[in-house]
């Protein structure tokens, strides 16, 4: 009878709101059919209808992955101050982040998924039924790790919000294991990521042992900056009480992450120039062009311009502290770590091809409309999760409040 309650609670959330949550969940669905739509026609036709070819392989799919499992890992700086430390502010909102890690997942695996030509052939990933080649398989490894996160994004978050809905303290002799589990687990789903890339000896712009650093680094930037966006939206929309000190706290964790990054990618640049050898290519074709061709010149320098702007703007108080330029920050960062570790990371590592050709590579509309789709579905999932953490988190929604209504 309790759990036939809650189900009808649950329900009755997701069906009901004010209109923008129906205008909202309406434009999902509808971006998000459009692009199932495409990646029929995908299915349908094979990868040919998409830009890539067997010269660059990857392309705006596997961008899209590389950038998400950053947005995942991320938040992971929420859950150290809210767990180990006890920071109030940032404890009081922590659960929506991990709803936002979960939702980010799943949007992972739709990419990758996008990116196969015979997804029919998924099932062989399914450990048990499949052969994952585990130890020497890193995509195995990727795999495991990615999973065994949305495992623990979806246990810790659900096991805390049930008991807040039956009014009972949880017990945190359980759940703290997990909570230390999910701390170098969510490092590993971005270590495994670019251990993917840095153990393509062939392809020199990703052979490097930098790229790991690199890659929890612009995580550690992009992921909070869209949580701080996030929040913002939705203590506006809801009766969820999200305090500017946690906005400020993690703005700090940006600036320290941010600082970073430049420093590797400085690092980066000096390596790669000041041993000028062929393996320089890559780097050439990306930020001055090669052999004539510059498609991403002016996308990537403005990433770079994007994330010094906002690595200013985080690095100073004034700035830091006041939503506006806070807003425009994390705008910047989302942006410039989106191109950088997007197609910027992902087409010059192809170039040039085995023979010195240089093949370029531009998404197609079928690949555009399926990405949105995929993002579509994300968002939509994590607005029906807020639908039911926030209420149970206000105390709006729990076992109690329903008996007495």
């Amino acid at each position: 009878m309790a759990r036939s309650g809650f189900i009808y609670g649950v329900a009755k959330r997701l069906t009901t709101g004010p209109p923008i949550y129906y205008a909202w969940v309406a434009l999902l669905t509808l971006v998000a059919g459009i692009g199932v739509v495409a990646y029929m026609k995908q299915l349908e036709r094979g990868l040919v209808v998409t830009g890539m070819t067997s010269y660059v392989s990857w392309g705006l799919y596997i961008g899209n992955f590389t950038f998400m499992v950053g947005v995942a890992a991320a938040a992971v700086l929420l859950i150290i101050p809210a767990y180990l430390y006890d920071f109030g502010p940032i404890k009081d909102i922590v659960i929506v982040g991990e709803a936002l890690a979960a939702s980010v997942l799943v949007m992972c695996m739709l990419s990758v998924t996008a990116d196969l030509g015979r997804p029919d052939r998924l099932w062989h990933l399914i450990p048990g039924l499949g052969i994952l080649n585990l130890p020497s398989s890193l995509l195995g490894w990727d795999i495991v790790v990615l999973n065994g996160y949305l495992f623990l994004n979806v246990f810790i978050p659900g096991y805390l919000l049930y008991k807040a809905y039956h009014v009972k303290e949880p017990n945190m002799s359980l759940i703290i294991p997990f909570i230390l589990l999910s701390i170098p687990w969510a490092v590993s789903i971005h270590t495994v990521t670019a251990f993917i890339y840095n153990g393509l000896v062939a392809r020199p712009f990703w052979n490097a042992s930098i790229l790991a650093p690199r890659f929890l680094a612009s995580a550690f930037c992009s992921g909070p900056a869209l949580v701080i966006i996030i929040y913002q939206i939705v203590r506006k929309y809801t009766h969820f009480h999200v305090k500017d000190e946690a906005l400020f706290k993690i703005s700090e964790f940006i600036a320290v992450a941010m600082a970073l990054n430049l420093f590797l990618l400085l690092a980066e640049f000096f390596k790669e120039l000041y041993s000028d050898t062929h393996h320089l290519s890559p780097l050439k074709y990306l930020y001055v062009g090669l052999h004539g061709k510059n498609m991403f010149v002016t996308w990537i320098w403005t990433a770079l311009v994007f994330n010094v702007i906002a690595f200013i703007i985080f690095l100073i108080p004034r700035t830091r502290k006041s939503l506006v330029t806070l807003n425009l920050g994390c705008v910047l960062i989302i942006l410039g770590i989106w191109i950088e570790k997007g197609i910027g990371l992902i087409v010059p590592g192809f170039i040039p091809a085995p023979l010195g050709e240089v093949w370029e590579y531009l998404p197609t509309t079928i690949e555009a409309l399926v990405t949105a789709g995929i993002w579509a579905i994300g968002l939509l999932i994590f607005t029906l999760l807020l639908k039911v953490i926030i209420p149970i988190e206000t105390g709006e929604f729990t076992r109690e409040s329903r008996a007495s209504a």
